[in-house]
């Protein structure tokens, strides 16, 4: 079963075109990652299949309803969580709970047992009258989540919801997006930090308003990824990959981090070449040169450098 369905959705602001023709659908309870760097148009596709904006053509189908003619019912469909913390940080935590449970249409009995959910979640039990500015930014992103989600919708849209916090409590607040898709919402997630992506059922990649990918993370890795990846650290990763890109065997070089990544071909036989390549310069000091499995990043910078050209 479908729960969103996006058919040549573009979105034009004058003569900028910041989404361009993009087609996807996401079937019910998936966890749907939708990656790309800042400005890739992530958010601006958000506020469209959430009824916010309206498309400069094409159309979705959002739990049914269509994004361009029904956008009032779409949002009755909908939870959406930010990319900016969207809660009032001058209220307590209990005045958040029922200002949004209110919005939502729940009250009496039903907020009460959402209250105690979302509080149970968020790991807030006994500190209702804490104010919320207070709260750590993780706890703080579950909460939002809690309240975004406190009505039961059929399909939630999270906006870059873990920017800005720690990895621990990214780890966390994956573990809570896996609860609600095992209870049968449908999540889309937007996000630029690509290991998180693992925890997605399916993706998709854009890049510049286009979508440039789309699969499971394993596909994208298995279909777009021929070459080994070898992982060289070095004290000097940028000077090193300068000369390693330069190498008859190398197809495609990128830094993560203190390490650096190349894309080999078949005329890479053993790591030896890479030491005999970095000897040209006696001060780059070879600290480890292993073969790696491929990761999302390197889908992603093969897939923009394959869109450049």
């Amino acid at each position: 079963m479908i729960s969103i369905d996006v058919n040549e959705l573009t979105k034009k602001f004058g003569s900028f075109t910041a989404v361009d023709n993009v087609s996807f659908s996401v079937a019910k309870g998936e966890v749907f990652g939708f990656l790309g760097a800042n400005g890739a148009g992530k958010s601006t596709t958000i506020r469209m299949l959430c009824g916010i904006l309206e498309p400069s053509s094409g159309d979705a189908l959002v739990g049914g309803f269509s994004v361009m003619n029904e956008p009032d019912k779409v949002k009755r469909e909908i939870g959406y969580m930010s990319q900016k913390f969207s809660l009032y940080n001058d209220l307590t935590v209990e005045e958040n709970i029922n200002f949004f449970g209110g919005v939502y249409g729940l009250y009496g009995k039903k907020l009460a047992e959402r209250k105690k959910w979302v509080l149970g979640i968020s790991d807030l039990k006994g500190k209702e009258k804490f104010i919320t500015a207070s709260l750590p930014g993780g706890i703080k992103q579950r909460l939002a989540l809690g309240t975004a989600v406190i009505h039961k919708p059929a399909i939630v849209f999270l906006d870059e919801p873990t920017s800005g916090v720690d990895p621990i409590a990214r780890r966390q607040f994956w573990e809570l997006i896996n609860e609600i898709s095992g209870e049968g919402t449908t999540v889309l997630v937007t996000t630029h930090y690509l290991e998180e992506a693992e925890f997605c059922n399916k993706i998709i990649l854009i890049n510049a308003g286009k979508l440039i990918a789309q699969g499971t993370p394993d596909t994208l890795k298995k279909d777009y990824l021929k070459n080994k990846i070898i992982e060289v650290e070095c004290d000097t990763p940028v000077l090193a990959m300068d000369i390693l890109s330069k190498e008859s065997f190398v197809d495609d070089t990128s830094i993560f981090g203190n390490n650096i990544h190349l894309s080999v071909n078949g005329f890479y036989k053993n790591k030896s070449q890479v030491i005999e390549s970095l000897k040209t310069l006696s001060s780059i000091q070879i600290k480890r040169i292993d073969p790696i499995a491929p990761t999302l990043d390197d889908v992603f910078i093969y897939l923009l450098e394959e869109d450049k050209k």
